[in-house]
């Protein structure tokens, strides 16, 4: 039998991720020890309040059936969360939704609101479920780049005004991944006013929302004057509170948006189990001092690496927040170069920054996902692989 893919499996070959996966096996298979900072998967355990929650409702015989949305409760404990974090104020009933995932929302998104040939705006480098989430829909991603000398923010107006009047939608991510900036509210205030000049439809990823440094917190783009006339924001418990595997996630904001990816997911599936969900309510009313701590630990590793990496020659930008260092290379070499050389020469897997759009070339993103004597070896053995030598 002749199987023939369709056309749209062309924007889905096998990625850097899949070629890195093989290699680090293959090198792991020949006994070179290898450390993975590549992956932005939590290495730490969910809080035990969390985990006790799952253990005691997954016994009850009633927690077994569809829950087909997310139920009242969560939608409550989302609504409460914004209210106490960020003063924001929302009808539980018509502007939440929960997801299967923030990455559930990224990938369905621009299915519902962009037709084949549509523009999306979208960052670069960004995070790789936007340009799959472009090409279930058919539409033609436009990059906004970011930059360095703009401090990673895309600048709109270098946005042409006709690429501006025909786009349906705009995507960000602060904290970002991969780059780890924050945008402030002066920033969020122009997004506002320019999708309200053009029409266009802003959805802001707000996945790393509670792993931030300094104790600079992040802004949400909702509680900026008018946010929720143009756009909604998605979030996931799976860097917060590390339920990565328990795939639950939100999507909150304007009631007409969220109407409609109802009408979606409506056919898509048939909601999260709901001892899951029980343990998201958890973590939205119990997790403040959880997250403390997490950004302790993330700080900590964040310090280690950027100064004992600086130490041994390589310069890099110490993050404001997020699970990342954005590490620019030397000059000379590619980034996919670069990260082949990190494994044979280091024993280190990163990510190269062209995996995630043009504007990626460069750099490599570097996951802070191991502990503190992991990071020491990182150091030590960079520092031996002489890539930093004058």
């Amino acid at each position: 039998m002749q199987i023939t893919l369709s056309n749209r499996m062309k924007s889905f070959q096998p990625s850097i991720f899949s070629e890195l996966s093989l290699y680090k096996k293959q090198k792991l298979s020949q006994g070179a020890p290898i450390i993975d900072l590549s992956i932005g998967s939590p290495d730490l355990a969910p809080p035990d309040f969390i985990t006790k929650s799952l253990a005691k409702e997954v016994l009850k015989e009633d927690q077994y059936g569809y829950s087909l949305t997310g139920t009242s409760q969560f939608n409550q404990a989302v609504s409460m969360f914004y209210k106490k974090n960020y003063q924001v104020e929302f009808n539980h009933e018509n502007e939440v939704i929960m997801l299967m995932g923030s990455q559930d929302g990224l990938v369905h998104f621009p299915m519902v609101f962009a037709n084949p040939g549509d523009i999306i705006l979208v960052p670069d480098p960004g995070y790789t479920a936007y340009t799959a989430g472009i090409a279930m829909a058919g539409a033609n991603p436009y990059f906004m780049p970011l930059l360095k000398e703009n401090n990673f923010l895309p600048d709109l107006s270098k946005i042409p005004d006709e690429i501006a009047e025909k786009a349906k939608m705009m995507i960000l991510n602060f904290p970002g991944n991969p780059v780890p900036v924050l945008a402030g509210k002066e920033y969020f205030t122009k997004v506002v006013e320019f999708a309200k000049k053009h029409n266009i439809l802003i959805l802001h990823d707000f996945a790393y929302s509670e792993l931030y440094y300094d104790d600079n917190k992040p802004v949400s783009f909702l509680s900026v004057e008018g946010a929720k006339d143009v756009g909604v924001e998605i979030s996931s418990f799976s860097k917060n509170y590390n339920m990565a595997g328990s795939r639950i996630g939100y999507l909150a904001g304007n009631k007409d948006i969220i109407q409609a990816m109802k009408q979606l997911k409506s056919n898509l599936d048939y909601g999260v189990f709901l001892p899951i969900q029980n343990a998201a309510i958890e973590a939205l009313q119990n997790g403040e001092d959880f997250c403390k701590e997490s950004r302790k630990i993330y700080q900590s590793r964040r310090d280690l690496l950027v100064t004992g990496l600086r130490e041994i020659g390589w310069e890099i930008r110490k993050p404001d927040a997020g699970m990342f260092l954005w590490a620019e290379i030397p000059k000379g070499w590619t980034s996919v170069e670069f990260t082949y050389t990190l494994i044979d020469k280091a024993n280190v897997v990163v990510t190269p920054g062209s995996a995630f759009g043009p504007n990626g070339e460069g750099y490599v993103r570097i996951a802070l996902i191991q502990s503190i004597e992991k990071l020491k070896e990182v150091i030590s053995s960079i520092d031996k692989a002489n890539i930093f030598k004058n």
